[in-house]
């Protein structure tokens, strides 16, 4: 039983269609998931950008914390404000917002660290922070602000 001509122009013309189906489907699904994809990293921007502008308080609230005289040491007051960073900060981590490492001794970063300063005079072949100048941040495994350090130099002992 031989297929009339008309038939097999009609299984190709389905067999055509098929595939465009297919390939509007793939097509379709691929848009969705870099819509989906660039909905979260703009969700993510606009999370970073307001924390930044919050982390000049932050670092303002830290200095006067640092320079509060040591007869209001045990004031209410004093202690209410020192409370304020710690809430800030919890508030930050529940934003996947964390400080960089930049104790004295941490071996100095470039992709987290921003050294302002260098003891040029000290002898040694590894770079470590001396100073943590100003906090840095990273926000869901980026910095949004390199933390600002002096770095020395050691011996690797």
């Amino acid at each position: 039983m031989a297929k009339s001509k008309k038939q097999e122009e009609l299984e190709q013309q389905i067999g055509e269609l098929t595939q465009d189906l297919q390939r509007t489907r793939a097509d379709f699904e691929n848009y969705r998931k870099r819509v989906e994809a660039d909905r979260a990293a703009t969700y993510q921007h606009g999370q970073s950008a307001a924390v930044v502008k919050l982390l000049p308080v932050i670092d303002n609230i830290e200095r006067a914390i640092v320079h509060i005289p040591v007869d209001l040491a045990d004031n209410k007051w004093a202690q209410g404000v020192a409370s304020l960073v710690k809430n800030l900060e919890k508030s930050l981590s529940g934003m996947n917002v964390q400080r960089i490492e930049a104790t004295p001794g941490t071996v100095f970063n470039p992709e987290l660290h921003e050294a302002i300063q260098v003891d040029e005079d000290a002898e040694g072949d590894k770079e470590v922070i001396a100073e943590e100048l100003q906090a840095g941040y990273i926000h869901a495994g980026t910095p949004i602000r390199h933390a600002m350090v002096k770095v020395t130099r050691t011996s690797d002992q």
